[in-house]
């Protein structure tokens, strides 16, 4: 670190060195790749659903260091706040302290909270433990000793492995002890956005099962994890925009959370609407993001999320009018086969290549100034939607995708592509180069940012 630490409130400071001196070394020892499958768990039962989110439909995120959006939350009638840490965060120094001071505001809100820690992957670099700071501790530390009496609810981001999974039940039960809490009184819901945790989210939903009520879709995380699981193995993976839910591969992810709520008696929460609808005419959209809810609901998702306070009529509608009907019975052999019956490799449209180029540098450049979140053609884009669109344009560069009209999109089409929409001498551009021309798929943007040009990344 090249400037002081953050300063933390003092409870804050003590439970999250707390998990620091604990957790560490197990932190360091996390290798996702080598790690083997997990076991057939034994019959079990997902926690309680806690009171306040018994009657909600819609949550509302929040980027946790948008004061402006946290008070127009706070003021809607979202049934619950997600304060996000994650995908739509990026953790400038000034943007650390201003999202910890939130975590207060929102603490002392009669809104259910649930908030969104960073994935285990990231670091802090304002604040050092012995070491790197732990993002996920840091954010989990301040968040928890903001209410202790009565403790915010927790998502848990990108999980990959039931080692995680017990690193986090851990982390949770040692805040419980430090703030004199019962054991699992600290309430979560995991999130199902990675392709290892979508085969394997019945042991992860078990590692956590005392305190975890509940399993959450997150589709462009899912995607992006299986792009890069999927490699050059293949041809061209199928653009965005043909990564519908009405694809069976996507049903089978949908449905595959689904059958495990079931069988557990958790809750199954739908992803999030992330659409911007046009001010002169908003219908249309609103429309599509109420018909997608719907789609969700007769799965059997019963709540879903809201990008922006406009959607929630239309998302809060779509659940909790009818009952659906229990999926019928799957076979993990049969999820894993449709998980990865994708379409066949097409011609990609040179507009689609030169999209997702302009879509990962729009978002890599807000990322560098501070901005987690930017509005593009009508959607809300951020780090997930921007990790899908460099990991496309890296799969699509190394199987050398044949481009329509019989080209292929080579290395070196690749940086011809970016060059019309960009100069050489950013920090976006460097970063995005870095991620789509490197042999093996880099895991997460933020991470290799931090190492590429940390001066930048974290100003």
């Amino acid at each position: 670190m090249n400037s002081a630490p953050l300063k933390l409130k003092p409870a804050a400071q003590e439970l999250v060195a707390a998990l620091h001196r604990q957790l560490r070394t197990r932190w360091e020892a996390l290798d996702a790749p080598n790690q083997p499958a997990p076991a057939t768990p034994p019959d079990y039962r997902a926690a309680a659903l806690p009171n306040d989110l018994k009657s909600r439909r819609v949550e509302l995120i929040v980027e946790a260091s948008d004061l402006k959006a946290l008070d127009a939350a706070l003021n809607s009638d979202a049934d619950a706040l997600v304060l996000d840490f994650d995908d739509t965060f990026t953790p400038t120094r000034a943007n650390v302290e201003t999202a910890y001071a939130a975590v207060e505001t929102a603490a002392n809100s009669d809104k259910p909270i649930l908030a969104r820690p960073r994935a285990l992957y990231a670091v802090e670099e304002h604040l050092d433990f012995g070491g790197p700071a732990i993002a996920a501790l840091c954010d989990l530390g301040v968040i928890l000793a903001a209410r202790p009496e009565t403790p915010m609810h927790i998502y848990i981001p990108k999980l990959e492995t039931e080692q995680e999974a017990q690193l986090w039940e851990d982390a949770l039960a040692l805040a419980e002890t430090h703030l004199g809490l019962e054991k699992n009184a600290i309430k979560v819901c995991v999130q199902i956005e990675t392709y290892t945790a979508c085969l394997h989210a019945d042991a992860l939903l078990y590692a956590l099962h005392g305190r975890a009520f509940g399993l959450n879709a997150g589709r462009w995380d899912y995607v992006f994890s299986l792009t890069k699981r999927v490699g050059a193995q293949r041809g061209a993976m199928p653009p965005r925009n043909d990564l519908t839910m009405d694809l069976d591969a996507m049903r089978a992810y949908a449905e595959a959370l689904v059958r495990v709520c079931e069988a557990r008696g958790a809750q199954a929460i739908g992803g999030s609407a992330a659409v911007a609808p046009n001010a002169q005419n908003p219908q249309p959209t609103l429309d599509a993001v109420r018909a997608d809810k719907v789609r969700e609901a007769a799965q059997g998702y019963v709540a879903a999320w809201a990008g922006l306070p406009m959607l929630l009529d239309s998302v809060r509608g779509a659940f909790g009018n009818e009952t659906s009907q229990p999926l019928p019975a799957e076979t993990a052999e049969r999820t894993l086969e449709r998980l990865l019956d994708l379409p066949a490799p097409c011609p990609l449209p040179l507009n689609v290549v030169q999209d997702s180029i302009g879509l990962a540098l729009a978002v890599f450049e807000a990322w560098y100034h501070g901005r987690g979140v930017v509005v593009r053609n009508g959607r809300i884009e951020d780090t997930a939607t921007a990790e899908l669109a460099r990991a496309q344009l890296w799969q699509w560069v190394k199987c050398e995708a044949e481009l329509e009209g019989g080209d292929k999109l080579t290395a070196d089409r690749y940086l011809s592509e970016r060059r019309a929409l960009a100069d050489d001498d950013t920090a976006q551009v460097r970063l995005l180069d870095h991620l789509v021309l490197a042999p093996i798929c880099p895991e997460y943007f933020p991470h290799a940012a931090q190492l590429l040009q940390p001066q930048e990344a974290t100003v």
